[in-house]
C-alpha cells in the first residue's frame, strides 16, 4: 500500500469472533484501517446510522429466531467496513470487497473448483460454526457467570465484549440467554456438538482446503470462532492434538 492509500474505518465489537475475521482479512491484505469499537447490543442501531445493513442474514440460535436476532438481522450488523463512501457489512461482503479492490494476497483461489470448496467452508463457518461458538462458551457463562467473567477477561482475542469483569458477569449471561437462547440445563449443553465440529474442520485441513500455505477467507472465518470456544476452559482438552488447534495457534496464538 502506498503512503497515500486511504484509511478505511472498521466498526467492531471487542472480542467478537465475527469482527476478528474482518480484522484478520484486512491485516492479510495489508490494508490500513481505523478501528471503532461499538458497544454490543447497540451495534444494530449504530450500524444502521452509519449506513450499513445486515447483509440479508437470517440467523437462528438453537433453532430459535429470538427477538434480538430478528432485530439485528433487520437493522444492521458488524463487522462493518466504511471505505471512501462504499459500505460493506458482514464478512461475506467484506472479503469480496477486498479481493475486488486489492487482488494481491487473494482471499479466494483463482481455480473455480478450489474456490467453490473454500466458499462452502466459509458458508458453513458463518452459518453453523459461528453460532456454535457463541452457544458453547455461553452455556458455561449462564451457569457460572463469575467464573466466566474471569476466564473471558483475556485470551486469544482479548477481553470479550466488556473490559470490566463485573459488567461481563452481569451482562454477558443475559445476552447469551435472551439473544442466543443459551440454557443453564446441563442436558442441553451445546459442547456435545464440539467433537463433530472439530472432526469436520480437521478433515478440511487434511484435504488442504484449510491451513494451506496460502491462507484464505475460510481460514479467517473458522479460526476466530474456535478461539472464542477456547475461552471455555473445559473445551480446551477436546482440541488437544488436533490439526485444528495448530491452525488456531498459527493465526491467533495464545497471548504471551
Amino acid at each position: 500500500m502506498s503512503a497515500s492509500a486511504p484509511t478505511y474505518t472498521l466498526y467492531v465489537i471487542p472480542g467478537s469472533h465475527a469482527c476478528r475475521t474482518a480484522m484478520l482479512m484486512l491485516d492479510h491484505k495489508r490494508v490500513p484501517y481505523r478501528r471503532v469499537d461499538v458497544v454490543t447490543l447497540t451495534h444494530p442501531v449504530v450500524a444502521r446510522l452509519h449506513g450499513f445493513d445486515a447483509g440479508g442474514q437470517t440467523r437462528n440460535a438453537g433453532g430459535k429466531r429470538t427477538l434480538g436476532l430478528r432485530l439485528g438481522d433487520r437493522l444492521g450488523t458488524v463487522p462493518a467496513l466504511a471505505a471512501n463512501g462504499d459500505r460493506a457489512s458482514t464478512n461475506h461482503q467484506i472479503s469480496r470487497f477486498l479481493d475486488e479492490r486489492y487482488p494481491e494476497r487473494p482471499l479466494f483461489p483463482a481455480d473455480p473448483e478450489l474456490r467453490a470448496q473454500v466458499e462452502e467452508v466459509e458458508s458453513w463457518a458463518n452459518e453453523t460454526l459461528q453460532m456454535a461458538a457463541r452457544r458453547i462458551p455461553g452455556a458455561a457463562a449462564v451457569r457460572d457467570p463469575a467464573a466466566f467473567s474471569r476466564s473471558s477477561g483475556d485470551g486469544r482475542m482479548g477481553y470479550l465484549l466488556y473490559r470490566h469483569r463485573l459488567v461481563r458477569r452481569l451482562l454477558i449471561p443475559r445476552i447469551l440467554g435472551s439473544v442466543f437462547a443459551v440454557s443453564r440445563d446441563l442436558g442441553r449443553d451445546p459442547i456435545v456438538e464440539l467433537p463433530a465440529l472439530l472432526d469436520r474442520i480437521d478433515g478440511w485441513i487434511d484435504d488442504g482446503i484449510l491451513g494451506g500455505d496460502q491462507l484464505n477467507a475460510a481460514d479467517f472465518m473458522v479460526v476466530p470462532s474456535l478461539a472464542l470456544i477456547l475461552y471455555r476452559p473445559d473445551a480446551r482438552p477436546l482440541f488437544e492434538g488436533r490439526p485444528t488447534l495448530e491452525l488456531v495457534d498459527r493465526l491467533l496464538p495464545k497471548p504471551a
